[in-house]
């Protein structure tokens, strides 16, 4: 829990606009440039008002001694030389002619060689903008009717969207977008006045972390995305997972039909308005879950590969654009991590558990190191702060002692390419693997900003929960509140990357396709009043936005909402799953308009729990002594692969018998996006960077073995240990 004093004030934005008037008077355009860091020139002053008066200034081209001006708003008058009056209005004239140019000399050549020139060779040069402008210097525009090519605005500004629509922007806590197509890396948006700017260092114990997920995009969930499912309900075998529905699509050869109509909900399921309606209701960060087929498939996965990646892309560009960070995390691993719908197979886990469980370790290291490789570049690193290496995986069956050697390797890889400290790549969230988070106490101490993550939730602990409404809210906060903040004390920096208002397991699909009995409904309760939101009273909206209050307040304002949008039931043409829709909520009444409005809730629910003050230790965050990890965690973790594996048939069997991989193959690099800027009539194209933030890694990745046969990677459990080594021919 904390308090309003948390919050930093509002900071301060000044207006930048460089307005250089045409020295010789023959028009009254002017240049308009972005300042650098240091120079700020207000909106209206001297250069404004010398651009006024230049066409006060007379232009003398016609020979003095025909005629002369009777004044400077006077036209040229032929003869009459009347020589000691003439002497007595050029002199009236040339003195404040030459004091003006004088101070336009002084003002204007300044700021071209500081601002315009090296703006313009910026651009012809195809290097990519540093934008470096002091954060929060940019600011909202007070013009609801913002003209086509404008760059910025705030509340009531009209954007120009990706696809060349147009929405008005409504943010009501002093936020403002930023969208310079020739400055595509500019960093100054902020996506309240409350939230630093991306280029402005965030504060953790300080900074409140309002975020919401992106599920359902990238990694398809038959809860979040109902109707991909339903309409192959009939195939054989019955899509329940990612897996699944891609062979259902792929046989499907009819109009509409092919693992492409996937590309169709890239484009379409969250768009650019999404984040713009995100900034508006307090949102400013977002957990994006992404598969690893965004990279490649290996043969055998039916998957659509590499195709998310260009969206994936889209939504950095879309967060950067209204101030929004990304927790972008990988969300799935070859073998399953958890077994789960979500990790792209349903059913078994072959990641570090069974005989393919070391291979399959080994190519989510491969990919882990090609992520982040990407988003450390500078172009990237301030947009994407935080990278989670693996969800939910199963530490229960994997192993606490196993899931911690994996991690310490992650944590080594990552830092090799980033360097350590503050500032040098994202951290890195780990989740508690279903231990709670009192199980990682003093993790890895002295490690490089590794952060826990946690997601509770009340709808799958298989309990009646059939509490009335009113009781949900202290039911949070006694659940939640001491532990989380404790966590912040014993481990580091915490998160709960996933929660919703889901107070009971009700919903379409919400335990997966075929799977309709609930623990509410088992214990006498009707789902029905839960999943039809339409006939849910003003009571009831009132119940969930309090319940979702207090959560927040619970969870120390360090939050993650599952998810930001729910697709509609194909069915009734409507969401059947709305307690998890923070979009649909919000637009309806039973979400908080202002999140900040959590503080203070458990209290008011009557629950006290111990507080954290917002300090951590300075390796936590990147500080002192980060990474240099304690030689005792080294000594007991450092082992790779681990000693033992669980579910190895037989049981025992030696891990060096177990298939591996070799890193002989090649790197499946990201391709960054291509950016083009206009100046002075020529277009160049922008450094985007490579995709590679390290040159210094060097290494290949890993294949299979020539001559070696392997397991089923996804349904290799019960497959015995070879009695041999393969070493390949």
């Amino acid at each position: 829990m904390w308090n309003t004093n948390d919050y930093p004030p509002p900071q301060p934005r000044a207006r930048y606009s460089t307005s250089v008037p045409e020295l010789n008077g023959s028009n009254n355009n002017s240049y308009v440039a972005p300042s650098p860091p240091g120079t700020p020139v207000p909106s209206r002053g001297l250069l404004d008002d010398l651009h006024d008066r230049s066409n006060d200034i007379p232009t003398m081209n016609t020979p003095y001694e025909k005629g002369y001006y009777s004044s400077v708003n006077s036209p040229y008058i032929p003869g009459r030389p009347q020589r000691d009056r003439k002497r007595r209005r050029v002199t009236a004239i040339c003195i404040p002619l030459i004091i003006i140019v004088v101070i336009i000399l002084a003002v204007v050549i300044p700021i071209y060689f500081a601002v315009i020139r090296p703006h313009q060779k910026s651009n012809t040069t195809a290097k990519a903008p540093s934008s470096t402008v002091a954060p929060g210097s940019l600011p909202p525009g007070n013009n609801p009717e913002s003209p086509s090519g404008a760059i910025t605005g705030g509340d009531g500004s009209t954007i120009t969207l990706a696809d060349g629509s147009t929405m008005t922007y409504h943010n009501q806590f002093g936020g403002f977008w930023v969208d310079d197509p020739n400055d595509p890396f500019n960093n100054n948006a902020q996506a309240q006045s409350y939230t630093p700017p991306l280029n402005a260092t965030w504060k953790w114990g300080q900074d409140r972390v309002h975020g919401v997920n992106l599920g359902g995009w990238f990694v398809l969930e038959p809860f979040i995305v109902p109707a991909l499912f339903q309409k192959y309900l009939n195939a054989t075998p019955t899509p329940i997972d990612e897996w699944t529905l891609s062979e259902a699509m792929r046989a499907d050869t009819s109009p509409g039909g092919g693992i492409e109509q996937l590309e169709d909900h890239y484009k379409t399921f969250i768009t650019e308005a999404d984040f713009a309606e995100m900034a508006g209701a307090g949102i400013n960060w977002v957990r994006l879950p992404i598969p690893f087929w965004a990279i490649e498939t290996w043969p055998g996965e039916p998957f659509l590969a590499n195709v998310s990646w260009k969206y994936i892309l889209l939504a950095f560009q879309w967060a950067r654009k209204y101030g929004i960070r990304v927790n972008l995390d990988l969300h799935t691993t070859p073998g399953s991590q958890n077994g789960y719908n979500h990790s792209g197979k349903d059913g078994q886990i072959d990641f570090l558990n069974g005989v393919m469980g070391i291979a399959n370790a080994q190519r989510l290291m491969g990919y882990i190191r090609v992520i982040t490789e990407f988003i450390s570049q500078d172009e990237y690193k301030d947009v994407v702060p935080v990278f989670g290496i693996l969800n939910e995986p199963r530490v229960g069956v994997i192993g606490m002692t196993q899931i911690t050697n994996f991690y310490l390797q992650i944590h080594d890889t990552i830092r090799n390419i980033t360097g350590t400290g503050e500032g040098n790549g994202p951290f890195i969230s780990i989740h508690d693997g279903f231990q709670g988070t009192a199980k990682w106490a003093g993790f890895l101490q002295g490690s490089d900003r590794i952060a826990l993550d946690t997601h509770p939730y009340f709808a799958f602990d298989q309990q009646a929960n059939n509490e009335p409404l009113s009781q949900q809210p202290a039911k949070a906060c006694n659940a939640w509140a001491a532990g989380f903040n404790q966590s912040q004390l014993d481990f580091g920096v915490t998160l709960a990357g996933e929660w919703s208002n889901g107070i009971n397991d009700c919903g379409l699909f919400l335990l997966g396709v075929g799977n309709s009995q609930t623990s509410y409904e088992s214990h006498g309760g009707n789902c029905t009043d839960w999943t039809v939101w339409e006939a849910w009273d003003q009571e009831t909206k009132d119940g969930l936005a309090l319940n979702a209050l207090a959560s927040m307040d619970a969870l120390n304002g360090n939050w993650f909402w599952w998810t930001w949008k729910i697709g509609n039931d194909s069915v009734s043409g409507s969401v059947r799953s709305p307690l998890w829709s923070y979009q649909l909520g919000f637009e309806n009444g039973w979400m908080p308009t202002d999140p900040r409005d959590s503080v203070g809730k458990c209290a008011e629910a009557g629950v006290t729990a111990v507080q954290f003050d917002g300090t951590y230790s300075a390796w936590q965050t990147g500080g002192s002594g980060a990474g240099t990890i304690a030689p005792t965690s080294v000594s007991q973790f450092d082992q790779w692969p681990p000693l033992t594996i669980s579910n190895l048939v037989p049981s025992g069997a030696p891990v060096s018998l177990l298939p591996t991989y070799t890193s002989t193959g090649p790197v499946p690099t990201l391709p960054p996006p291509t950016f083009t800027a206009s100046a002075s009539g020529k277009t160049a194209v922008i450094s985007a960077g490579n995709g590679w933030k390290d040159a210094q890694d060097t290494g290949l990745s890993p294949t299979t073995i020539k001559g070696c046969s392997y397991p089923d990677a996804w349904g290799a459990i019960s497959s015995p240990v070879p009695t041999a080594a393969c070493t390949g021919t």
